[in-house]
């Protein structure tokens, strides 16, 4: 009975934090005038250059049409180019427009260095636990991928 319980304190806990973690990365999203959504599309952009809308979307596991509709509204802004494929003219690519790149750049350092304060307020021996914890539930994880 005490595994039981034990499994449903860490889900909770775990829940909290993502909860937490959110609400912290939406609203530092929302003041620089960009939705969770199109957050995730951005970062997903910066780390993989060009991607088709198919692509996009299984990643955020949202349907074709959703994740068009974030990027009609990023590239209403510029955040974001549309580019068919020479070879497939049926096939589109998006990328991060390149007067969006600089702003992004600055936006990812902002980022980083919220994260940074948020966790410098930890001790060495929180810090180590929290590392030694996330690293035992990313192994229970992986396990249950394979």
């Amino acid at each position: 009975m005490d595994t039981v319980n034990d499994s449903m304190e860490v889900a909770r806990l775990f829940q909290e934090v993502m909860h937490l973690f959110k609400h912290n990365m939406k609203k530092l999203l929302g003041d620089a005038g960009i939705s969770a959504p199109q957050g995730m599309v951005i970062g997903l952009l910066s780390k993989n250059k060009k991607m088709k809308i198919t692509e996009l979307s299984s990643k955020l596991c949202l349907s074709n049409s959703t994740v068009s509709g974030i990027i009609d509204r990023l590239e209403a802004q510029e955040m974001v180019v549309r580019e068919r494929s020479k070879e497939d003219k049926r096939v589109v690519y998006v990328s991060i427009s390149p007067n969006f790149e600089d702003m992004h750049k600055v936006f990812h350092k902002q980022m980083e260095k919220n994260v940074e304060k948020i966790i410098s307020q930890g001790s060495p021996e929180e810090l180590r636990k929290i590392s030694e914890g996330l690293d035992a539930l990313k192994k229970l994880l992986s396990v249950q991928q394979e």
